[in-house]
This record gives C-alpha cells, sequence and structure tokens, in this order.
C-alpha cells in the first residue's frame, strides 16, 4: 500500500478560541478547514483580525446551532500553513451554507478587514474532512483540545479501505486507550470529502505540546 505523508502540529490560540469553541453534538461529521499560508512576520494581526471581527459572527453561529464548533488554529512546526479557520457541521449542506453566510456576514459588516487579512495570509487552501464510519476516535467538527499532532496522507486511492480498517483495528484501540489514561485528550481520522492531495488525516489532541 503506497503512503507518503506530512506532520504539523497545531495549537489553538487560546485568547480567542477557547470560549468560542461549543461541546461536541452527536451525529458531527465533517470539519470545513481553510488552511492559509501566512506571512511569519505580520500572522499576528491576522489572529487580531480574527479575533475582533470574525468571532463574534462565528460565535453567534454557534450559539444559534448553524455550526458545531469553529476554531482557529495557529502552526507550530510542521509545513507551509501557517493558520487554519475550522468549521464544523453535521452535514455537508449546512456546512456549505453557514460557511458562505459567515463570509458574506463579515464582508458587509467589516470589509476592509478582509481585504487586511489577505495581505498577511495571502494564499489558502480548502479541505472539507468527513468522519468514517466504525473507524472510532472523535468525529469531524468535534471540540478540540489546546494542541493537536496531525499527519496528512497521500494514499492509493485504490488501497486506502485497507489503511482505514488498519485504524480502526490496530491503532483506533491503541489511542483510545491512551485517551481513557488520560495521556491524549482525543483523536480523529478523517478522510478527505474535497480537497486536494491529502485524503487522509489524523490528529492526535492533548492539553500542551
Amino acid at each position: 500500500m503506497k503512503m507518503t505523508s506530512k506532520i504539523a502540529v497545531a495549537f489553538l490560540v487560546s485568547a480567542i478560541l477557547i470560549p468560542t469553541l461549543a461541546s461536541a453534538q452527536d451525529g458531527t461529521r465533517f470539519a470545513y478547514v481553510t488552511y492559509f499560508e501566512c506571512d511569519a512576520a505580520t500572522e499576528f494581526r491576522a489572529d487580531e483580525i480574527v479575533e475582533r471581527f470574525y468571532q463574534p459572527h462565528y460565535d453567534a453561529a454557534v450559539e444559534d446551532g448553524e455550526l458545531v464548533s469553529w476554531a482557529w488554529l495557529s502552526h507550530y512546526i510542521g509545513g507551509k500553513w501557517r493558520r487554519a479557520l475550522v468549521l464544523g457541521a453535521p452535514n455537508m449542506e449546512q456546512l456549505m451554507e453557514v460557511s458562505g453566510a459567515l463570509g458574506e456576514a463579515v464582508q458587509e459588516t467589516s470589509p476592509q478587514s478582509q481585504r487586511d487579512f489577505t495581505e498577511v495570509c495571502t494564499v489558502h487552501e480548502d479541505y472539507i474532512w468527513e468522519s468514517i464510519a466504525d473507524v472510532g476516535g472523535s468525529m469531524a467538527g468535534d471540540t478540540l483540545d489546546n494542541a493537536s499532532l496531525s499527519t496528512y496522507f497521500d494514499c492509493d486511492p485504490t488501497e486506502v479501505a485497507q489503511a482505514d480498517r488498519i485504524v480502526g483495528e490496530v491503532l483506533g484501540p491503541i489511542y483510545d486507550r491512551l485517551a481513557s489514561e488520560g495521556t491524549i485528550a482525543n483523536w480523529l481520522w478523517l478522510k478527505q470529502n474535497i480537497g486536494a492531495q491529502w485524503h487522509r488525516l489524523l490528529s492526535i489532541t492533548a492539553p500542551d505540546h
């Protein structure tokens, strides 16, 4: 089975996100993740823009039940992605609808903030990740802990089901035990629904690095 991977470590920008994350709800299956390439010297401006102009809209979407959760992730080590915006919803239709509506709301209330944001984070890449039935672990869109170790896999599409089986039968029980012991907070194994190179995502979260 052919598979290549890359590893990235991210942490929540805690001043922004810890108050905004909703408790996980049963049935959450999809996560819309936008990965940003940002200027490392000025990326703090993107965090400030998200906190001031984006957060009120995303908080309201969670409070109204339109989103199950959202998160703004900061790159710690890994590839070229410096920030990531994560939206969680129970189905694809709702996820796409709410994502578009939130973008419009920010544009209407603070159009300059979007222009300023794109000056700092000039390139982005969109993925929609989906939970896989019967594999185990947390579901896409579930509340994250403070730090996450994520491994992105480029898989042979004709054999990727074997990877799902191995995770479900071999690796999953190990991660479940670590979670029950408190060594990790939770883990996720997700499949790409929309995206480019990376077909699977393994993420392990914990209170700190």
